[in-house]
């Protein structure tokens, strides 16, 4: 995978998910990483297949989109003050969500390992819990280890 960028967000507030998935897609544009089409895209997906993860009592959102819509790639990690009710990936329902990992890749291929680790680290308790509790340079370097593998 090419050079990942790692983006960090602490302490957000938003009313819905669209308002979320919104300033993410801007902040993204306004970085130069990912095209204009990018949130119409995300959107789109969404709506087709939610990112909204139930886990062992707690949950995540993962939102992403095609490679297309990339520049470059980033991961932006979201904290919020609050949760947000994303629509959940496995039915109809919703989930409530305080930790947001969109991923933005160029590469199909980069996305699916992408989606894996992170899935398969999501997992485990403690690190949900080290993403959503620790400092940005801690959750960059813990990314770096076990997702990067660097």
């Amino acid at each position: 995978m090419n050079k990942c960028q790692l983006l960090f967000e602490d302490n957000l507030k938003f009313d819905n998910e669209l308002a979320l998935l919104t300033y993410l897609s801007q902040q993204l544009q306004e970085k130069g990483i990912v095209k204009q089409s990018h949130l119409k895209a995300l959107l789109d997906r969404e709506a087709l297949y939610p990112t909204g993860i139930l886990l062992d009592g707690y949950a995540v959102a993962i939102p992403h989109c095609e490679a297309e819509h990339a520049n470059s790639p980033a991961i932006f990690i979201l904290r919020t003050q609050s949760p947000v009710s994303f629509q959940r990936a496995d039915d109809d329902g919703t989930v409530d969500v305080s930790l947001i990992i969109s991923l933005v890749v160029t590469s199909p291929a980069d996305q699916l390992s992408l989606l894996k680790a992170l899935f398969t680290h999501l997992q485990n308790k403690e690190f949900y819990h080290f993403l959503l509790n620790r400092s940005q340079d801690e959750v960059a370097e813990r990314f770096n280890e076990v997702i990067f593998n660097q």
